[in-house]
């Protein structure tokens, strides 16, 4: 679906992150969202409504399609999220309570 510009890139550092239980390389400069996307994944969320996958739209953090649970919080913005060695990253499946802890 995404093509990385700089797959190949001298210098990359590059982290690994559990995605959905499967260990990703992926370069360090990239979002959770565009990490896993890139990785093929199709969806990132499931609707609370209806259960419809559901796949990050701006990018940017205006849509809140990119919405992931990230080393087990949910309701992260995913394409606001750079991504760190041994991150966790599920995809977030309906709708998820949100508290002040």
């Amino acid at each position: 679906m995404l093509k990385r510009l700089h797959e190949n890139k001298p210098g990359v550092d590059r982290v690994n992150i559990i995605f959905e239980g499967e260990r990703l390389e992926v370069p360090a400069t990239e979002t959770v969202i565009a990490a896993v996307m890139a990785a093929g994944a199709v969806f990132n969320r499931s609707s609370p409504i209806s259960g419809a996958h559901r796949a990050a739209y701006c990018h940017m953090g205006v849509c809140y399609e990119c919405l992931m649970e990230i080393n087990g919080v949910p309701n992260q913005q995913a394409c606001k999220i750079q991504v760190q060695e041994g991150m966790i990253v599920n995809r977030q499946r309906g709708a998820k309570d949100v508290t002040n802890e």
